[in-house]
C-alpha cells in the first residue's frame, strides 16, 4: 500500500477530532454567583466584606515579640501530626483535579499479542474452507478513544475537582491558623500559670513570715492560739495553691507538646508582663479581612463544586458522544507483521442516548442540588460564624483593656492596705484576722489582674484568628 493512503485513516481521524472539539460549546447545570450578604450598620463599620488572596500577616504571632512562641510555632508547623494529615489531604484533592483534567484529552493506548489458534473444520466456516486450520497471529495497534464533551460534562467534572483542590487548600490552611491560635492561646496560658507562680512563692514567703511572727508574740504572751491556728491554715491555703498551679503549668506544658509534635517538650518560666500586646485595630478594619479567613474561603469552594456537581449530573439527560480510533499492523506471520497489506484501522463515533432509566437520573440531580443547597447553607453560617467571631474578639480586647487597668489599681489598694495591716497588728493596734483578709484580698487581686492580662493577650489572639492574620490602617 502507498504511504499516502497509509497515512490517511490518520488524517481522517485527525479531522474528525478536531471537528469533535469545535462541537463543544455549552455545559449544562447553574454557573456560579456568589452568594449576597446583608451585614447591620456596626458590622460594616468595623469590618467590609472583599475578597483577598491571603492573609495580610500569616506570621501574627510574631508581633507578641517573643522567641520562644516564634519557635513553638515553627515547631508545631514542621511536626503538628493534624496539619500534616490536612497537607495529606491536599495532594490527594490535587491529583484528583489532574485526573479529572486529564479527561479533556484523548486516551491513547499500545496494544500487542501473539497467538497460535486452531479452527473447527465441523463449522460452516470450516467445511467451507476445508477442514480444521491451524495458524498464528500477531498484532500490533494504537488504539483512541475519546468523549466529546459537547454538553459539558467533563468541564463541569473539572470545575468541581479544581474548587474541590482549593477548598482542601484552604482546608489546610485553616488547620493551620487554628493550630497557631492553640499554640499562642496555650503558651499565654503557660506564661499566666507563670506569673500566677510568682505570686503564690511571694505569698508563701509573706505567710511563712506571719507564722513566724505569730510564734513569737504566741511565745512572748502578746498573739493566742486562735492566730497561729489562722497563720497556719492560711500557709497551707498557699502551698495547696501553688501544688494546684505547678499542676496546671504541667498539663499546659504537655498540651504545648502534643501541638508542637515534640514529646517530653520543657520550656523554661518567663514573665506574662513582658509579653507587648500588638498593635491595637483601626476603628475601622480595612475590606479584605473577613474573606482573609481560609474557612470561609474553604466553605466557598465547596459551594462552587457542589454547584458544578449539578451540571454533571444533568449531563447524563443528554447523549454521550464518543470517538474510537485504532490504527496497527496484523499478520499470521511475525515476519510480515509491518509488510504493506498487514496495515489495519478503523474509526467510529458512537452516541449513546439515555431513553429509560426508572428516574435515576433525576433522582442524581435532585440529590446534587440538595448537596448545593446545604453547601450554601454552610457558607451562610461560615461568614456569619466569622463576623460573630470578630465582633466578639473585638469587645474581648476592648473590654478586657479596660478590666486590666481596673484589676492593677485594686493590686495597687490590696497590697497598701497589706502594709497597713502588718504595720497596725505588729505595733498591737488590730487583730490578725484583718491580717488575713488582707493577704487573701491582695493575692486574689493579682490572680485577677494576672488572669485579665491574659485574657487581654489571648482576645487579641482570638481576633488574629478572626480575621485570618494580622491587620494594617486604612491607606498603609
Amino acid at each position: 500500500m502507498p504511504a499516502s493512503q497509509q497515512k490517511l485513516p490518520v488524517t481522517r481521524l485527525a479531522a474528525t477530532l478536531s471537528a469533535a472539539l469545535l462541537l463543544g460549546g455549552c455545559a449544562v447545570g447553574p454557573d456560579y454567583l456568589r452568594p449576597s450578604f446583608w451585614f447591620p450598620e456596626p458590622a460594616k463599620e468595623n469590618v467590609a466584606v472583599a475578597r483577598a488572596e491571603a492573609p495580610i500577616n500569616p506570621q501574627w504571632w510574631t508581633l507578641f515579640g517573643d522567641s520562644a512562641l516564634n519557635n513553638l510555632e515553627q515547631q508545631a508547623v514542621a511536626a503538628n501530626q493534624d496539619l500534616q494529615a490536612a497537607i495529606a489531604r491536599l495532594e490527594a484533592a490535587e491529583a484528583a483535579a489532574r485526573e479529572a483534567g486529564a479527561d479533556y484529552l484523548p486516551a491513547l493506548s499500545l496494544g500487542a499479542s501473539s497467538g497460535r489458534s486452531q479452527a473447527s473444520g465441523t463449522t460452516f466456516n470450516g467445511q467451507k474452507t476445508g477442514g480444521q486450520a491451524t495458524y498464528n497471529n500477531t498484532r500490533v495497534a494504537a488504539s483512541l478513544s475519546y468523549e466529546i464533551d459537547l454538553w459539558g460534562r467533563v468541564r463541569r467534572n473539572n470545575e468541581a475537582a479544581r474548587a474541590e483542590a482549593l477548598a482542601s487548600r484552604f482546608g489546610r490552611d485553616a488547620v493551620g491558623l487554628t493550630l497557631a491560635g492553640q499554640v499562642a492561646n496555650e503558651y499565654l496560658n503557660l506564661r499566666g500559670l507563670d506569673a500566677q507562680l510568682a505570686v503564690t512563692r511571694d505569698t508563701l514567703t509573706s505567710r511563712e513570715k506571719s507564722l513566724k511572727i505569730v510564734n513569737a508574740r504566741l511565745d512572748a504572751g502578746s498573739a493566742s492560739a486562735l492566730d497561729q491556728a489562722q497563720a497556719a491554715g492560711a500557709l497551707a491555703a498557699a502551698q495547696a495553691q501553688w501544688n494546684q498551679l505547678q499542676r496546671q503549668r504541667a498539663l499546659s506544658e504537655s498540651q504545648l507538646a502534643l501541638l508542637t509534635g515534640q514529646p517530653g517538650l520543657k520550656i523554661a518560666a518567663a514573665d506574662l508582663d513582658k509579653l507587648p500586646l500588638p498593635p491595637t485595630p483601626p476603628a475601622g478594619l480595612p475590606s479584605e479581612l473577613l474573606e482573609a479567613r481560609p474557612d470561609v474561603r474553604q466553605s466557598e469552594e465547596k459551594l462552587i463544586a457542589a454547584n458544578a456537581r449539578i451540571g454533571v449530573a444533568k449531563a447524563a439527560y443528554f447523549p454521550s458522544i464518543s470517538l474510537t480510533g485504532l490504527y496497527g499492523s496484523e499478520s499470521m506471520a511475525l515476519a510480515n507483521l509491518f509488510s504493506g497489506g498487514s496495515t489495519l484501522w478503523s474509526a467510529a463515533l458512537g452516541l449513546s442516548m439515555p431513553i429509560f432509566d426508572a428516574g435515576r437520573t433525576g433522582a442524581r440531580v435532585d440529590q446534587a442540588s440538595a448537596a448545593q443547597k446545604e453547601a450554601l447553607a454552610n457558607y451562610r453560617k461560615t461568614v456569619q460564624t466569622a463576623f460573630k467571631e470578630v465582633n466578639d474578639a473585638l469587645v474581648g480586647l476592648r473590654e478586657y483593656a479596660g478590666e486590666e487597668t481596673a484589676n492593677q489599681a485594686q493590686v495597687t489598694a490590696t497590697r497598701r492596705a497589706l502594709e497597713l495591716s502588718q504595720t497596725r497588728y505588729e505595733a498591737g493596734y488590730a487583730g490578725f484576722s484583718d491580717v488575713l483578709d488582707a493577704q487573701r484580698t491582695s493575692n486574689n487581686a493579682q490572680l485577677q489582674y494576672l488572669t485579665s492580662r491574659k485574657n487581654r493577650l489571648g482576645a487579641a489572639v482570638d481576633l488574629f484568628k478572626a480575621l485570618g492574620g494580622g491587620w494594617q490602617a486604612s491607606g498603609s
